[in-house]
């Protein structure tokens, strides 16, 4: 009479093997994003390490302690400036990352929400007379839901982009603040000389 089973069957089905690539294509994404944060982590040690050698040979090589201090505050600016690069970088990676998971999830969210309604309107074809009300009470529901996750998503989605602005924002100053700190600190280095 009802082929309520195997409809629900079916569904349950469906929605375990769409899961599945999407966390197969998460799981890809993850591992992508992790090669490109070891990839930064080791070009950025390499080059560190360089740096921090090229800078000790030229303290060393200083003649008086106003060339040692002079050398030390002109360090200063491109070091905070390489930190900065490398924050930026890593906050983009980051943010890749993050885009990619929202756009499955929204993915996801709108194909179940599909199938669900396909499955209640199939279900309902066979409903007994009388349970427009209840049906229509469910549908009801489904709907709100939906508004509900599309609502939170909006605001999920201007709260990240608040914080990516400040985050900006404050590296802004501080490379201003840095640049600023380098140039007093040379200023006061050659007025000492």
């Amino acid at each position: 009479m009802f082929a309520f089973p195997e409809q629900f069957s079916n569904a349950t089905k469906a929605n375990l093997e769409s899961q599945f690539a999407m966390f197969s294509a998460l799981t890809s994404k993850t591992f992508e994003s992790m090669e490109k944060l070891v990839d930064l982590n080791i070009n950025t040690a390499k080059a560190a390490l360089e740096n921090s050698s090229a800078t000790t040979r030229r303290l060393l090589a200083a003649k008086d302690p106003q060339e040692f201090l002079s050398l030390t505050t002109a360090n200063t600016q491109p070091n905070a400036e390489k930190a900065l690069s490398y924050g930026r970088q890593v906050a983009s990676i980051a943010a890749d990352t993050s885009a990619e998971f929202s756009r499955a999830a929204e993915s996801q969210f709108a194909e179940v929400n599909r199938k669900v309604i396909s499955l209640v309107d199939e279900v309902t074809k066979n409903a007994p007379a009388g349970s427009e009300t209840y049906v229509s009470a469910f549908k009801t529901a489904i709907s709100n839901a939906n508004a509900g996750y599309e609502q939170f998503s909006k605001t999920t989605k201007q709260a990240v982009q608040a914080i990516e602005s400040n985050m900006n924002a404050a590296v802004s100053q501080f490379t201003q603040a840095a640049g600023k700190a380098t140039s007093a600190a040379n200023a006061a280095a050659n007025a000492a000389a």
